[in-house]
């Protein structure tokens, strides 16, 4: 056994203490480094995903300035809020993350309504990941593009995610591991070619503003509805704190893989926008192309074609439905940890079921299987990608805001108590831009034309406090801070 192993080893068995200081025992497999906790959040965002599913939607929205000035925009009021998440976890690493951190600075009810939050928002973005993942797969199967054929692959893409997350998080370390590399990979061959083979339009272009949608209104309003686009894209990045208990030295290793997979996204998928809008042959050709049969061609796939051939837009395809299954993968997992600590923590109906473990995998199981579900369910009931998408950054931003604002209200109260991964003293002003940003995007989430994801959200707020109300108080057992007046628990 080399150095390395037995210090990784001697690490696990600290850290396993440590949970235990909490109040939980280790039952998942501590085995995932620094680079598989960045993988996942780098995963989840998935800059392939998010580019490829909704780039129709903001060049429709806002034309090339959209790409150019609405990314950078998004990357920073998202760096903000995981920067603010990356405090919270390194004082308290375990699965359940955001819902974990509500329950020390706020109670039993917001943490609650922070765990729900977050497993609408992440089952709500499987079933967006997975059937954009179905859309792009059916064309290049051959399968037609009926609505049952959706389905279909829809369904199985699932099946295949559960299926691997059932078997082991050893798996799913090393195919996020592997993602980094097709994502990073393919989006450098692809805008290397853009730059080499392509005609490109004058700089100039990148700044026009020229509208192509369906919406009339003020520009600026249509360029802030365009932000979707980036925002989707920058969701679900919580999911190294998820995994948390499956990491070695979670404490500095997780709040660097929220952090990082933010900014290498950030900084990735920025090059892979421009090198696309600034390849752009004509914007109303992009928006309205179609395929030899005569379907709707996605603007990305529409540059590739017309740019560097029939070759290459296949090649894309095949790298896009890659992505988008890497993504979906990492994502279920995120969202059957939250599941799984809520159960654990007797915030669940039949809590002893999706509490369990598997015994010789160490994975959390029925959890795993239940988030799958409800993915279908969610897919099948909206009949709608925008919906999902629009749910799961509400849903997901929602369970980010509650513990940062918590954190940012009691900051004297806990900040001798933080962990070693700390923000110091710009945490107040850096939290409030958090708060700011996710007021901001959640309230855009829900104007017209998503006006259908206002009132989905309105009606799971409603669906949750009636099932707040009607099961009664929940007293669920939580992590503890590590104070003076509990010596015998093991100091971060």
């Amino acid at each position: 056994m080399t150095h390395s192993t037995q210090s990784e080893d001697a690490q696990a068995q600290r850290d396993a203490r440590e949970l235990e200081g909490l109040g939980y025992a280790q039952e998942l497999l501590r085995s995932m480094g620094g680079f598989s906790t960045f993988a996942i959040s780098f995963t989840i965002i998935s800059i392939i995903t998010g580019v490829f599913t909704l780039y129709d939607y903001g060049l429709q929205m806002g034309g090339p300035v959209e790409m150019t000035l609405g990314w950078p925009l998004v990357s920073v009021g998202s760096l903000f809020v995981a920067l603010s998440m990356g405090e919270l976890c390194s004082a308290i690493p375990t699965s359940g993350g955001t819902y974990h951190w509500s329950a020390e600075l706020g109670g039993p009810t917001w943490a609650w309504f922070t765990a729900w939050f977050n497993i609408v928002g992440l089952v709500t973005e499987v079933a967006g990941i997975d059937y954009g993942c179905a859309t792009y797969l059916v064309p290049v199967a051959g399968l037609g593009s009926s609505h049952a054929a959706l389905l279909i692959s829809y369904g199985l893409i699932l099946l295949s995610h559960a299926l691997i997350n059932h078997y082991g998080i050893r798996w799913v370390a090393w195919l996020s591991d592997l993602s980094v590399t097709v994502h990073i990979f393919g989006v450098v061959v692809l805008v290397g070619a853009l730059m080499m083979f392509a005609p490109k339009q004058p700089l100039g272009f990148l700044l026009s503003h020229e509208n192509s949608g369906a919406i009339h209104a003020p520009y600026l309003w249509l360029f802030v509805l365009g932000l979707l686009q980036a925002q989707w894209t920058f969701t679900g990045y919580d999911g190294p704190a998820q995994v948390s208990e499956e990491t070695v030295d979670p404490r500095h290793r997780a709040p660097w893989g929220i952090v990082m997979g933010v900014l290498v996204s950030a900084v990735f998928g920025y090059i892979l926008v421009l090198g696309l809008t600034w390849a752009i042959p004509s914007l109303n050709g992009v928006l309205h192309a179609k395929d030899s049969a005569g379907n709707s061609l996605p603007a990305v796939l529409a540059i590739i074609v017309s740019t560097l051939g029939e070759r290459a837009g296949r090649a894309v395809l095949m790298l896009a439905v890659a992505a988008m299954w890497f993504c979906g993968l990492s994502t279920l997992t995120s969202g059957s940890r939250v599941i799984f600590a809520l159960a654990r923590d007797r915030g669940l109906p039949l809590a002893g079921l999706w509490g369990r473990t598997n015994p010789r995998h160490r994975t959390p199981a029925p959890a795993i299987w239940l988030a799958a579900g409800l993915a279908f369910a969610a897919m099948v009931y909206s009949g709608s990608v925008a919906v999902v998408t629009s749910l799961s950054v509400v849903g997901c931003y929602l369970a980010y805001s509650i513990p940062i604002f918590l954190g940012w209200r009691k900051k004297a109260q806990w900040i001798s108590l933080r962990g070693p991964w700390h923000l110091g003293r710009r945490s107040n002003l850096i939290n409030l831009l958090a708060l700011a940003w996710t007021v901001f995007i959640c309230f855009v989430m829900m104007m017209p034309p998503n006006a259908r994801t206002g009132a989905s959200i309105a009606v799971v707020i409603a669906v949750l406090f009636l099932l707040h109300f009607f099961t009664g108080p929940h007293e669920m057992r939580k992590p503890l801070w590590m104070t003076p007046e509990n010596p015998e628990r093991p100091e971060a």
